[in-house]
């Protein structure tokens, strides 16, 4: 257990700290950095490559899971381990289908966070024990084994914001802008969008965004 690096986001700064200690504590983890954004995080992501990041769901500009969906296409090789204080249902089928690893509760983290770690590390997928009623025995098997994208909505959050602006008829140097994102970033989210809808010409995703009612 040796070299094992954890980025951490989080807006409140006392609460990364925290958690900075606690992981520190034990021999052979190393946090290498820390963002206060999901903007912020993606972009250290380009220089730091951390085996798992440490996300919170609500923070500004780019909301957790929205970066937790644009890690995945980007460095699919980095784990996600939702830290939040959301207990609902539906923030947590979110972040499944997002693509995330674990999704633990901040209350649980000082006695949970390292069962969490290792289970991930493991190969294995975290939910925190006060969630596990929020899935049914279908769901909570689907997503054991890695199958919860195909049953939950195909798209991330993010995803779906550019397709309505492709849709749109907005260029790529436009969707960067309006999303604050990067345009390699768009390039990787159209490249997904094409790949995961099986569709190879601009036209085509238009007509799946009015389709599915993103645009009129």
């Amino acid at each position: 257990m040796t070299g094992y690096k954890v980025v951490l986001a989080d807006d409140h700064i006392m609460l990364r700290h925290g958690i900075r200690s606690i992981i520190e504590n034990v021999q052979g983890f190393e946090v290498v950095g820390e963002a206060n954004d999901g903007a912020e995080l993606i972009t250290l992501l380009h220089k730091v490559t951390p085996d798992l990041v440490v996300l919170d769901i609500s923070m500004p500009k780019i909301r957790g899971i929205e970066a937790a969906g644009e890690i995945k296409i980007i460095f699919p090789e980095i784990k996600i381990l939702i830290l939040t204080m959301h207990k609902s249902g539906q923030y947590l089928h979110h972040a499944l289908a997002a693509g995330v690893d674990g999704y633990l509760l901040k209350g649980d983290a000082p006695k949970e966070i390292f069962t969490a770690i290792d289970t991930i590390r493991q190969g294995r997928k975290y939910i925190s024990p006060l969630l596990s009623s929020e899935l049914t025995d279908e769901m909570a098997k689907a997503y054991q084994t890695g199958q919860f994208k195909i049953m939950a909505n195909p798209l991330t959050l993010r995803e779906r914001e550019v397709l309505k602006l492709i849709a749109e008829e907005k260029s790529n140097k436009e969707i960067a802008e309006l999303l604050n994102i990067s345009l390699r970033t768009v390039h990787h989210h159209r490249a997904s969008l094409m790949q995961k809808l099986n569709i190879r010409k601009t036209a085509g995703l238009v007509r799946y965004a009015i389709e599915k009612g993103y645009v009129d």
